[in-house]
């Protein structure tokens, strides 16, 4: 009897400390890339999707060809489908034929992550 309860009390000590041992912390690809890049606040309020904010940052000078991390801002852009800011920094004079310090263009990071209406702008763009 004695060894039941002495079983029975491990057991209830032991099976909280091995359940907390295997506690996974989730994040979202979103957030896990942003946790671990550096972008510059202009490619940060690009995946954003503030366009307000965007516009901003070309009034106040920021060169929309100049690369964060390897990506320009229209990479940025076409990765996460921001058409809105795609067609501003188009219009501003974002080059569309760019490659990326992995050696992929705007189009091939919208392909890789199917943002389809941003294919379609460059595809009409270019």
């Amino acid at each position: 009897m004695k060894k039941t309860i002495v079983i029975a009390l491990m057991i209830l000590f032991i099976a909280p400390v091995s359940f907390a041992m295997n506690k996974q912390t989730t994040m979202n690809t979103f957030t896990q890339e942003l946790a671990t890049k550096k972008l510059s606040p202009f490619c940060m309020a690009i995946v954003k999707g503030d366009l307000e904010t965007v516009k901003k940052f070309i009034e106040l000078g920021s060169d929309v060809n100049e690369s964060s991390e390897g990506m320009t801002p229209l990479m940025y852009a076409a990765r996460y489908n921001r058409l809105d800011i795609m067609r501003v920094l188009i219009n501003e004079g974002a080059k569309i034929n760019v490659k990326s310090g992995q050696g992929f263009t705007a189009m091939k990071y919208a392909k890789l992550s199917n943002a389809s209406e941003a294919v379609a702008l460059l595809k009409e763009l270019s």
